[in-house]
C-alpha cells in the first residue's frame, strides 16, 4: 500500500500484522478522495480526523495533499504503533491517540474532514458519529466519510452527498449538520 498523491507520492504505508485491521483498498481511497476534492478544491490548512485509523493511511494521504493537521484514533495497540511508524516514515508528528471513540472527552479543535472506518458488522459507526459530533471533534458542515460493509446500513439525518459500493465496501459522503 503507498500514498497515491501529493508530495508523499509513492511512499509505503505499513500495516500491523495479523488480520485484524484491514485497509480502504486502494480504489476505494482514489475515489473517496476523488469525491473530497471535487467539493473541496484543496485540503490545505484543513483539520483532518481519521477514526479507526488502522494504518492512517487515510489520514496520510490528506496529509499529503496539504492538509493542515491530522488526528489519528485507534483502540488496536499494533495500529497504533503502525501508525505511528508511517508519521516517522514521513518524517511528520502527528497526534495519534489508542482509546475508544466512546471514551474521548470535549475536542481541542473541530476537524474539516472525518474518516470514520470502524470494524465491518461492529455497528459502531453511529454511536462514533454522534459522540464525536456531541464533543465538538466535527466542525459544522464538515465532510465525513464512513467506510461500512457493503451489506451495512445507517440510520443517519446528516445530509448525504455520495453512497458507493467497492467490492466488499460502502462508502458515505456525509455533510455535518
Amino acid at each position: 500500500m503507498r500514498i497515491i498523491s501529493g508530495h508523499w507520492r509513492g511512499r509505503a504505508i505499513i500495516a500491523p500484522p495479523g488480520e485484524t485491521t484491514r485497509p480502504t483498498s486502494d480504489r476505494a481511497r482514489e475515489a473517496i478522495f476523488s469525491m473530497l476534492t471535487s467539493r473541496l478544491g484543496s485540503f490545505e490548512g484543513l483539520n483532518i480526523l481519521d477514526v479507526f485509523a488502522g494504518t492512517g493511511a487515510l489520514g496520510l494521504e490528506a496529509l499529503s495533499r496539504g492538509a493542515g493537521t491530522a488526528c489519528f484514533i485507534d483502540n488496536d495497540a499494533a495500529a497504533v504503533r503502525a501508525i505511528k511508524a508511517n508519521l516517522a516514515g514521513m518524517n511528520y508528528a502527528g497526534d495519534v491517540r489508542q482509546a475508544p471513540v466512546a471514551s474521548l472527552g470535549a475536542a481541542a479543535r473541530a476537524h474539516h474532514v472525518v474518516f470514520l472506518d470502524p470494524p465491518y458488522g461492529s455497528g459502531l459507526a453511529e454511536p462514533a458519529l454522534a459522540h464525536l459530533h456531541a464533543k465538538g471533534w466535527i466542525a459544522p458542515a464538515a465532510l465525513v466519510s464512513i467506510e461500512t460493509a457493503a451489506n451495512e446500513t445507517l440510520a443517519l439525518d446528516w445530509e448525504p452527498l455520495v453512497d458507493r459500493r467497492f467490492g466488499k465496501a460502502r462508502i458515505r459522503l456525509l455533510r455535518a449538520p
